[in-house]
């Protein structure tokens, strides 16, 4: 599976901290950036890129950090066909691929901790969707909006 991350300043340790995290498990890593610590980017530049990927199926799923994750999941959930949520605990971080199909997780670089990053994002990565009926149709009257 390949996984693609991206942040900005406020996520740009945990996201150097996840990317050996998620090569070690054998996953297939492309970082949209930044390279290096800037405390005046800005999450868009990073974070678009990365859920156009997601939504083309360059990727297989997202990763997207900064500092509260909340900028990071607004900025996804522009592209069309990204379905990004900030997650905070373990329940979402399956639950969330199970029945709504997301294919992008967000994290708060400065609120998250790395054993607990680490934790969320294994789930999420092993998570699939179920594909039931009542499922779909939700995820179709969502994707009505996009029209």
């Amino acid at each position: 599976m390949k996984i693609g991350i991206a942040s900005d300043h406020g996520g740009f340790e945990l996201k150097e901290i996840i990317h050996p995290f998620l090569t070690g498990l054998g996953y297939e890593v492309v970082d949209f950036g930044p390279d290096h610590l800037d405390n005046s980017d800005d999450y868009p530049d990073y974070v678009i890129p990365m859920a156009k990927a997601v939504a083309a199926g360059t990727v297989d799923r997202g990763i997207a950090i900064c500092g509260s994750g909340v900028g990071a999941c607004i900025a996804a959930n522009k592209v069309h066909g990204a379905r990004a949520a900030l997650i905070g605990d373990h329940f979402s971080a399956h639950q969330g691929v199970e029945d709504d199909n997301m294919n992008i997780m967000c994290l708060g670089g400065r609120i998250t901790g790395y054993a607990v990053a680490q934790e969320l994002i294994t789930v999420f990565l092993k998570a699939e969707f179920t594909g039931l009926e009542r499922h779909n149709r939700r995820i179709a009257k969502v994707k009505e909006l996009d029209k």
